[in-house]
């Protein structure tokens, strides 16, 4: 499968609004802090144990991970690798691609730099954009991509949301989350996928803090030699 084809399979996956409670038509807004280990953590978690299945990230390994959200060797072990699975690998899915191209017509994309390519507000958006609609070919819809290829996998955590005759979403199956929980699951995994398209950005955080303080100490610094050079030369003048 070339990359031009893949990438058009991820642009149509990946639609522009999401959901409260239920499917709404407002892009939401989320911050998204690289800081916060919790959501990295819970967000990994999610990402192997739903989206592995289908999708790939074919450029993050299981030690950078580990290293990255500090998490022990052997948790990762645990409770992230199945089968054969070593934590040197990188994140691969169980699907071949030939499977993929059968099932959905084209293989699911890579989602290593997919918090890169569309942003946290849209993933986010996304992930909380399913309703139950018996005339697609896999029974589910999003919130404006009709006819997603994608099914809703994360369906037994958020519950089942369909569309009224008044064009409202309802509830018509509670999940194992509430809806204030499911929300904050995205928003775990939001962070992960952000985290993953670029891991280098957490080392650039951290030194970048210390960089700045280095810069304010030495312009402090330079500003107290200035003003003596400048009483020095004041004094030789007079």
């Amino acid at each position: 499968m070339n990359r031009l084809a893949r990438c058009f399979w991820l642009v149509l996956l990946l639609p522009a609004a999401g959901l409260a409670a239920g499917p709404a038509a407002d892009l939401p807004k989320l911050e998204v802090k690289l800081s916060d280990t919790r959501a990295l953590q819970s967000g990994a978690q999610l990402f192997v144990n739903y989206c592995l299945s289908c999708h790939s990230a074919e450029y993050m390994r299981y030690q950078r991970l580990a290293d990255d959200l500090h998490i022990p060797p052997e948790l990762v072990e645990e409770h992230l690798l199945f089968a054969d699975t070593k934590i040197g690998d990188t994140l691969q899915n169980a699907m071949s691609r030939a499977d993929g191209d059968a099932w959905f017509g084209i293989a699911p994309p890579d989602l290593t730099l997919a918090g890169r390519l569309r942003g946290a507000d849209w993933l986010y958006a996304y992930l909380r954009g399913f309703y139950w609609d018996p005339t697609t070919g896999s029974g589910w819809n999003n919130t404006l991509i009709e006819n997603v290829a994608m099914p809703h996998v994360l369906y037994e955590l958020q519950g089942i949301y369909r569309k009224n005759e008044a064009g409202d979403f309802e509830q018509v199956r509670a999940g194992r989350l509430s809806p204030e929980e499911f929300d904050r699951a995205m928003s775990d995994l939001t962070h992960f996928l952000v985290y993953m398209a670029e891991p280098a950005r957490l080392v650039r955080v951290k030194y970048g803090v210390w960089t700045m303080l280095f810069i304010a100490l030495f312009g402090f610094v330079a500003y107290l030699l200035k003003r003596e050079y400048w009483r020095d030369l004041t004094r030789s003048d007079s």
